[in-house]
């Protein structure tokens, strides 16, 4: 499940883009009850891009902007309470890890979702049966 955070250059430490990235990992396996698990912990996965000073823009100007974004199959986030709990807890901790350079205001969030059958780690593709079996075997 790829994360992207995208920042402005010089607003995150490396500790802090590690912890940021460390802090939206363990929220996306908690919101779904999977904290542990061994087979979906290893496939959260993404990176962080540190866009050029003045490269980030809002309403057509540069503008200092954070932004978080989720890729995930269909049934990941699937109702408006956890995609709610996802963008809000996951502002805070990126607010938190810019230590105020970038305003919650300034931090845009997405989720999207893969194609069925779409879903490809270590060259399978994964149906979201296919994925749900493995998540539910591993904690089993």
């Amino acid at each position: 499940m790829p994360i992207q955070i995208i920042v402005p250059e010089g607003v995150l430490t490396p500790a802090a883009e590690a912890e940021a990235f460390r802090k939206l990992t363990e929220l996306l396996l908690r919101l779904h009850g999977l904290t542990g698990n061994s087979f979906m912990t290893p496939n959260v996965i993404g990176e962080v891009t540190v866009a050029p000073k003045g490269r980030t823009f809002s309403g057509g100007k540069p503008t200092e902007i954070a932004i978080f974004e989720l890729k995930v199959p269909s049934f990941v986030l699937p109702t408006q309470e956890l995609k709610d709990a996802w963008i809000s807890e996951g502002t805070g901790i990126i607010e938190e890890a810019t230590a105020g350079r970038i305003k919650r205001q300034n931090i845009y969030s997405s989720v999207s979702y893969a194609v069925e059958g779409a879903w490809g780690i270590g060259g399978k593709a994964y149906s979201n049966a296919e994925l749900g079996s493995a998540v539910a075997a591993a904690a089993a």
